[in-house]
């Protein structure tokens, strides 16, 4: 049986704010807003897209004895700080990107560095906490192979 081709994965986070989450990835990172609604007065959900990266974001609320209760964001940073990253970004060149968050003055919280798992890039945290991690596999650098490679890291 052929295998039908799965083309990407996109995380989903609960946020805050999403005006503002929107803003950040937007301004801080680069990303392009592609969508905010559903109306400009009641903006709860929104998508960025840089590239082939996609990250969506909403804000939720729940009626709860007729009061409406914010559903917090939980980065997996909260719930384990060994477990740092909500998101892996792969990008063919870490050290690039690295230099251009840097002139947007963006915070790291792991420096651009090489890992024991064999990865080289950096995590920054998002105005939520989510970790996103932004690198790859060295050996794919050193060699130029394509991200449709089937040698993953240990995660």
């Amino acid at each position: 049986m052929t295998q039908t081709t799965i083309s990407s994965i996109s995380p989903f986070f609960i946020v805050a704010d999403v005006p503002a989450t929107l803003a950040f990835y937007h301004d801080m990172l680069g990303f392009e807003i592609t969508f905010r609604g559903p109306s400009p007065e009641d903006e709860f959900f929104g998508i960025v897209r840089r590239e082939g990266a996609m990250i969506m974001f909403k804000a939720l609320g729940v009626i709860s004895d007729g009061k409406e209760i914010t559903v917090e964001p939980v980065p997996n940073y909260n719930r384990e700080p060994a477990f740092s990253w909500d998101a892996y970004l792969e990008v063919p060149d870490p050290d690039a990107l690295a230099a251009e968050f840097t002139s947007r003055g963006v915070a790291f919280s792991i420096p651009l560095t090489n890992n024991d798992d064999g990865l080289r890039g950096f995590v920054i945290k998002d105005i939520d906490g989510y970790g996103l991690f932004f690198g790859g596999l060295r050996n794919r650098m050193l060699t130029g192979c394509s991200s449709s490679d089937t040698t993953h890291p240990k995660l």
